[in-house]
């Protein structure tokens, strides 16, 4: 286990959270990725009235069907909570070459996590980052998913929440796994086309008292995604 929280630090790229490189990522996603994500989606928010009634740091944790959700999740976010957030990001899939672990962490500001064999215990890398009040973008799906093949939720973003006092904030996304689906390393759309409505839906803030409360705060969180999975298939929005 020692092993695994060294290995994850260690992958850590921490000058992409300098305030040198959040000035860079702000002008990477406002004048790169955000003309590309017009292009391809037709992107709405609904839910974000929510962030003037909590104060930063939360956990935000977040449904997965596309390399396109972080991106969309964050140009949604307000500025104050965006160049606040980290995101956790595989460390077997991001960070197995250094150059690409850089690139992800300069552009996404992303933490290396465990996804297999690991727990709450490899992620003391990821707590200090919580105790320096920075947000953190979790997917407890672990991987991405294809619409109404989702298992259960991994836990361990309640526990990082209940540790730290902090509030879970739930984000259901919609429509980035038809723009572009796991597998598939472009977002697709052809020119006679219209772009891929794609909508991102913040809830309510959810709470665990305890690392103990982890299971129904992830059943809360399970049970927003349902909902928004049902007004989404019944053409609601």
């Amino acid at each position: 286990m020692r092993g695994q929280i060294n290995r994850c630090a260690q992958l850590d790229v921490p000058w992409a959270r300098c305030r040198t490189a959040r000035v860079l990522r702000e002008t990477i996603q406002r004048f790169v990725l955000s003309p590309i994500l017009t292009y391809y989606t037709r992107r709405g928010r609904a839910g974000t009235e929510r962030f003037a009634r909590i104060e930063p740091p939360v956990v935000f944790v977040a449904n997965h069907r596309s390399h396109l959700d972080t991106p969309i999740i964050l140009r949604a976010l307000p500025w104050k909570w965006r160049h606040r957030t980290a995101v956790a990001a595989a460390a077997d899939y991001f960070y197995r070459d250094r150059r690409i672990a850089r690139l992800v962490s300069l552009v996404f500001n992303t933490v290396p996590v465990q996804r297999q064999g690991g727990g709450v215990g490899d992620l003391e890398h990821v707590e200090r980052l919580l105790a320096e009040r920075w947000n953190l973008l979790v997917y407890p799906d672990g991987t991405r998913v294809r619409e109404g093949s989702g298992g259960r939720l991994r836990t361990g973003a309640a526990v990082l929440a209940a540790r730290h006092g902090l509030a879970i904030l739930p984000i259901h996304l919609s429509g980035t796994g038809a723009a572009m689906p796991p597998g598939q390393a472009w977002p697709r759309r052809r020119l006679w086309r219209r772009r891929h409505p794609v909508r991102v839906v913040f809830g309510e803030p959810i709470h665990a008292a305890s690392p103990d409360d982890r299971h129904d705060a992830i059943d809360r969180v399970q049970a927003f995604f349902d909902a928004e999975d049902l007004v989404v298939a019944s053409g609601g929005r």
